[in-house]
């Protein structure tokens, strides 16, 4: 099964055009690392929750759009290694020096499939 590596961001709406460009830069050097598939989506129908919420998780402002992204590798391993590589690629670094959001607010983590239909 996939190992997939997801992500949410709180972007700033009037930097979509610099996020776009961004991921898709960065998406050939995760593919070259060993990502099989990169997906990237702007949210449009974030709803307020009672007990917490993806724009609270992010503490999204409101001039903030949340950006919902996941990266499928074939295995944990190879997204390890992939991780270790994007830290020491000078290209990355390079894309890394202007973000366009706030990455300390960035959530992510690691997921093992256990269901892909």
């Amino acid at each position: 099964m996939k190992y997939v590596e997801g992500f949410v961001v709180a972007v700033p709406a009037a930097n979509k055009e610099a996020y776009q460009k961004l991921a898709a830069a960065t998406a050939p050097l995760f593919k070259e690392f060993g990502a099989t598939r990169i997906v990237e989506c702007w949210g449009n129908d974030i709803p307020d929750g009672k007990l917490t919420d993806f724009r609270g998780a992010v503490k999204a402002e409101a001039n903030e759009v949340v950006v919902f992204s996941w990266i499928e590798y074939p295995s944990k391993a190879v997204r390890d290694e992939a991780n270790q590589k994007m830290m020491t690629d000078p290209r990355m670094k390079a894309l890394g020096e202007k973000m366009p959001f706030d990455g300390k607010r960035m959530i992510f983590g690691g997921f093992e499939s256990i269901l892909d239909q």
